[in-house]
């Protein structure tokens, strides 16, 4: 691989591969004045810094939590945010995906970046106020990896992608998923579950984090058995 396809593959950008390869012996050979990395070598590297399994080529083949995904434990992993201003959301992306559970802090950080990054979050409105914001690009994560965060606004969100019904989004529910698979599934679910009027309604009201805790699970319970899902360790958030 090259320092492009490598970056690509840990989703970070070259400079980051770069000063790996300055400051963390990251190995490479270098050929007719390329720079070049041998798949064994970096996952070798990776493993030793605790990347091997988290990312890219590195992850393994079976990440995905199943069809049962349950989406109270993952809102208290995540954490219901008030009075967000608007100007604020990036930071407090950011801030979130610093509490992504199961996952090493070189982790979090490359997610912050790509969070970070211009074009990096996918917006998705959903109409009635509502918006499923989530990270572009997708990575496979360990099973753990897994978080939904509610961001309740104290304006109108702008600059964004346009709503379907032109009400302007005051609610941001922010997922992160532990594969490109279940983030399918997750941005599905949550999707059908907005569309709950109970539901929407406490959200658009803000109600209190025990009544929308409950509602979330009250859903579940509806959706998935007991046993199934992604089940997260609450990492909090901010009430």
């Amino acid at each position: 691989m090259n320092v492009i396809q490598l970056a690509e593959s840990l989703g970070v950008e070259e400079r980051v591969v770069e000063g790996w390869m300055r400051n963390e012996n990251l190995p490479f050979l270098r050929d007719s004045g390329r720079l070049l990395f041998d798949r064994t070598q970096v996952a070798a590297w990776a493993a030793d810094r605790g990347l091997a399994a988290k990312a890219g080529f590195l992850a393994p083949a079976r990440t995905a939590p199943g069809l049962g995904i349950r989406l109270e434990p993952l809102l208290r992993a995540g954490g219901i945010w008030r009075g967000v201003e608007p100007q604020a959301v990036p930071a407090t992306l950011e801030r979130i995906v610093g509490t992504l559970p199961g996952t090493s802090q070189e982790i979090r950080r490359m997610l912050a970046q790509r969070a970070r990054a211009a074009g990096g979050i996918t917006w998705a409105p959903v109409g009635h106020g509502l918006a499923l914001p989530h990270l572009r690009s997708h990575v496979a994560l360990g099973r753990e990896a897994a978080l939904l965060a509610m961001m309740l606004l104290s304006g109108p969100l702008v600059g964004t992608e346009p709503p379907p019904d032109t009400v302007a989004i005051t609610r941001l529910l922010f997922f992160i998923a532990p594969s490109p698979r279940s983030h399918l599934e997750l941005l599905a679910r949550l999707s059908s579950t907005l569309s709950n009027p109970e539901l929407r309604k406490l959200v658009l009201d803000a109600a209190p984090d025990d009544e929308l805790f409950r509602a979330v699970n009250r859903l579940d319970e509806l959706a998935v058995p007991r046993a199934e899902g992604a089940m997260p360790k609450p990492n909090g958030g901010q009430g």
